[in-house]
């Protein structure tokens, strides 16, 4: 019975290992997705530290990269040490994957207030020219959320670009696509997004958060398998040295 614990152990780890690998891929992808958006949308955010999050879980999908080599070749020839150092390093992964899912939920809570309390400067600010940092940011926005204004198109006739252009009219980036020929008139306002921007961009920044919440629970929790039988394999092994290699050739051959 014994003999078979530690058989099933090191096949689930191996098994983990070629998951971890993988894992480390899709977590590096993540952080750096997170990276890409926030410059996309940096301009609506006031804290800066909202990457945290980001940085961390890249690092944790580096180390568990390291994590699945180490587990191979500690589990393929039994290594007490090696196993005992995947079991320490996946312990600490462990820990800063919590950490991302604590400082995920603490922003996914703070992002409508900072998008909220820096939204109406970015349009105050907007002047139509596309050398202007805050310009593209909002231009973006507005194609890529199909939106326009903070809640409506009519936000615009309070800002000071409309007021200077005289024209009755709001950014092009505000038009349909289906309507070739829109100019942004607001006599025409149904060629216009209806929806305003904060609400769309704010349940987007809490969408890709909570991605990276679930991403981090779920490996999370691949992570104390892998834990419980590295433990399982080093304490057999301490009872009962001459067990079987799972994966082994012959070396007296």
């Amino acid at each position: 019975m014994g003999q078979c614990g530690i058989t099933s152990s090191k096949t689930v780890l191996v098994f983990l290992n070629l998951i971890f690998w993988a894992a480390a891929g899709i977590l590096c992808y993540i952080g750096a997705y997170m990276f890409i958006t926030y410059d996309d949308y940096d301009h609506f955010f006031e804290d800066v530290y909202t990457l945290i999050p980001a940085v961390i879980i890249i690092v944790a999908g580096s180390l568990l990269f390291l994590i699945g080599l180490i587990g191979c070749c500690a589990t393929t020839r039994e290594s007490s040490c090696g196993l005992a150092t995947f079991a320490v390093i996946l312990l600490l992964v462990f820990a800063t994957e919590c950490v991302v899912v604590v400082l995920g939920y603490i922003y996914w809570v703070k992002v409508e207030e900072d998008v909220d309390n820096s939204i109406q400067d970015v349009y105050i600010k907007y002047n139509g020219t596309n050398s202007d940092a805050p310009s593209r940011a909002i231009d973006y926005v507005q194609k890529q959320l199909h939106c326009c204004g903070i809640h409506n198109y009519s936000d615009w006739r309070n800002t000071t670009w409309f007021n200077k252009s005289k024209n009755n009219s709001v950014p092009v980036s505000c038009c349909q696509p289906k309507f070739s020929n829109c100019t942004g008139t607001l006599n025409r306002p149904g060629e216009l997004y209806q929806e305003g921007c904060e609400a769309l961009l704010v349940k987007r920044l809490k969408e890709i958060m909570m991605y990276v919440i679930w991403a981090a629970l779920t490996f999370a929790s691949i992570q104390m398998l892998g834990m419980l039988c590295a433990c399982v394999v080093l304490c057999r092994r301490s009872q009962d040295p001459a067990y079987k290699l799972l994966v082994s050739t012959n070396t007296d051959a």
